[in-house]
């Protein structure tokens, strides 16, 4: 059998047969300190703010060059590569398909944004990964074009889609308190995701960062969201297909929300000219979390635990059952570019 004969018969053998990680398997990953990418969750976590205050040059718009350069100095210095090509290649392997999950619900106001999108899918191809093989994908294709993108899926591009496009799992996958059908975009286009979040409150979960922007994964996140989330949010990224897939996340939080989210309001949002880079989950969420706190202390708003909404998502993800990551201060490497 040829190689890549192999290949498409092992994936579909894997699709067809639901051959999954159970929970009792990524239990006894999370307590041995290894995710099932093997990661090591014990060693410190380095977490990245790259931030240019010239960003928008004109007060509106960002420059794409300059987002592109805090790009490359984000995934560079979180990745330990001295060249922002082969930090990508770090990410993708040859001929793996790229999913890139954005988060378009609150529109152009305060979406992913599309020179984000742009920039990364301009790394990825430089690095080797053809455009053919990068997905951009959202909860819905209404979502994608709300956020300033233009739905495709055939041709030889870059494919932008919603899950309406290939639909969810027949079959529920479980973890603790959730069982949800999984996005086939997720189980069956995309080999790898990187997660491309934004940094804004929620006026239900505390924050929305990148262990929440997981639910457009899912076909019922409304389910999700009693107790501020807790556990839900953390039961999510432990769907098999979340867990093994992520490899990267990159924040925008070139423009953030402190209050009202998820919806974009714009008085309660600031141009904070940012990426928040790394691979922990949780420890990416504590540090998105306490940027919004800091911001919300400036402008007189009272903290998130004051008002009933604080994100205890994140320690539940942290925890011996979930070991998704820590959002323990010591333990996180955090380097401000």
């Amino acid at each position: 059998m040829r190689p890549t004969d192999r290949r498409n018969f092992l994936k579909k053998s894997l699709l067809t047969g639901g051959l999954l990680l159970t929970t009792d398997r990524l239990k006894s990953l999370a307590s041995a300190g290894t995710t099932p990418m093997g990661r090591d969750t014990t060693a410190k976590s380095r977490i990245v703010i790259s931030r240019d205050e010239r960003l928008r040059p004109s007060g509106g718009s960002v420059d794409s060059d300059r987002l592109l350069g805090m790009l490359d100095r984000a995934v560079q210095a979180a990745l330990d590569s001295d060249d922002p090509i082969e930090a990508w290649k770090k990410v993708v392997r040859p001929g793996e398909v790229v999913g890139l999950k954005i988060n378009c619900l609150s529109g152009l106001g305060n979406s992913t944004t599309v020179p984000l999108v742009e920039a990364i899918c301009e790394r990825l191809q430089q690095a080797g990964t053809p455009a053919k093989n990068i997905v951009v994908w959202d909860r819905l294709n209404e979502d994608l074009e709300k956020g300033g993108f233009r739905v495709s899926y055939e041709g030889s591009g870059v494919r932008y889609v919603g899950n309406d496009v290939f639909g969810f799992e027949p079959r529920l996958t479980e973890y603790g308190a959730v069982a949800s059908l999984l996005c086939k975009t997720l189980t069956r286009v995309c080999d790898c995701v990187i997660n491309i979040p934004v940094l804004k409150d929620h006026g239900i979960a505390g924050v929305t960062v990148s262990l929440k922007n997981m639910f457009g994964a899912i076909h019922n996140p409304n389910k999700y969201h009693l107790s501020v989330g807790d556990p839900y949010v953390a039961d999510v990224n432990m769907l098999s297909g979340i867990r093994r897939k992520t490899r990267l996340i990159v924040c925008d939080a070139t423009t953030a929300q402190y209050e009202g989210g998820p919806s974009y309001l714009p008085h309660w949002t600031w141009a904070y000219n940012g990426l928040i880079v790394g691979q922990d989950p949780v420890a990416l969420d504590y540090v998105g979390w306490q940027v919004i706190e800091r911001k919300r202390a400036e402008v007189g708003v009272k903290p998130l635990s004051e008002i009933g909404r604080e994100p205890t998502y994140i320690s539940t993800a942290a925890d011996r059952s979930h070991n998704l990551g820590t959002n323990d201060p010591s333990k996180i490497d955090l380097v401000e570019l």
